[in-house]
């Protein structure tokens, strides 16, 4: 979808501001170097615009993000985390959450780690319906055909970017029905894309990626399951303040790091940027920029190769000087 340019800002709470201002520094390097016409608008959500508007996801941020975006880059957000990212998915129909895992340095555990996990976004116990019986509390679960086949179509589109396996991962000999009809209509969809795919159970899926995360290149799975396995990917890659996610739909997709506000360092400059910037290289691949995605996510592998990184993965650079050098990079074509 070249020519599509159209961002919103959300900067969000804690560190959000400063890895946004990261952010901004990078696309602007970016736009200096391929022109591509980007317009970017700050829009507040989280804590202070429940503080501010008394709501974390004014009415005016929505329509923003329905009628004027093409994409929407989001900061982690705080203690309202969960009444701005879900909304945001639903009202975007982001039914595809698209997580790296990808190491920037070898571990001494496992080497280089690099995969990919798709999960389905919108169903699953996720879909939000509790109910009370009596003293006995109840979720749905939900499954469908058409939310299985549309995402596991997004997890055959990556696979064939990268070593073309897909491994569907589920809990089918216990949930056999909700579980048994994602792992069918998602072997369906693979199969008929010319994918190679086997499958898992979601336990024995989470012992593989501590012994041998090799093993895998792209995840598909359930909503929660994703939840859960991305979070130990990442930390198994490096640490989560490295992973970016997206969340995308057949218009409209959010993207965001998978980290949260960290209270405890904000204000301090020195919040790592690395998950927020490759979002950005994520969100310009999306767009239709894979050049410049591409440029962005080689910049930040090189920075790390230099050295220039904050003190959590053992530089001793702040945020916005590591973003001064991806962005250097970026100008360069280092």
């Amino acid at each position: 979808m070249p020519g599509r340019g159209r961002i919103l800002l959300i900067p969000g709470d804690g560190v959000g501001p400063e890895v946004a201002e990261a952010a901004l520094k990078v696309l602007g390097a970016v736009e200096g170097r391929y022109g591509l016409g980007l317009e970017v608008r700050r829009a507040e959500a989280g804590d202070s615009a429940a503080r501010k508007y008394e709501s974390p996801l004014p009415s005016h941020v929505k329509d923003l993000a329905l009628r004027w975006a093409d994409a929407v880059l989001k900061g982690p957000v705080g203690e309202t985390a969960g009444e701005v990212v879900v909304p945001l998915r639903r009202m975007l129909g982001a039914y595809a959450n698209v997580r790296l895992a990808r190491s920037l340095a070898p571990s001494r555990c496992w080497g280089l780690v690099d995969l990919v996990i798709v999960r389905e976004n919108l169903e699953d116990v996720y879909y939000g319906v509790e109910y009370m019986v009596g003293d006995m509390a109840f979720a749905l679960k939900v499954s469908s055909r058409a939310g299985a086949a549309r995402v596991a179509t997004v997890a055959g589109m990556y696979a064939s970017k990268r070593r073309g396996r897909v491994t569907i991962v589920h809990k089918a000999n216990v949930l056999r029905l909700a579980d048994g009809l994602f792992r069918r209509e998602a072997g369906k969809v693979l199969s008929g894309m010319g994918v190679e795919y086997d499958e898992m159970y979601v336990d024995a899926a989470a012992m593989m990626l501590v012994r041998d995360p090799a093993r895998f290149d792209v995840i598909l799975t359930m909503n929660q399951y994703g939840d859960i396995l991305s979070d130990l990917a990442a930390e198994v890659a490096g640490g989560i303040g490295l992973a970016p996610s997206a969340n995308i739909g057949d218009g409209k997709a959010l993207f965001e790091p998978v980290h949260g506000a960290a209270w405890d360092i904000a204000g301090r400059g020195v919040a790592n940027p690395t998950a927020m910037i490759l979002a950005v290289a994520m969100m310009l691949e999306w767009l239709g920029y894979t050049e410049a995605g591409y440029t962005v996510a080689r910049a930040v592998e090189e920075a790390y190769r230099r050295g220039y990184t904050t003190p959590d993965v053992g530089g001793s650079m702040g945020t916005m000087e590591v973003a001064t050098r991806i962005a250097g990079m970026v100008e360069s074509h280092a």
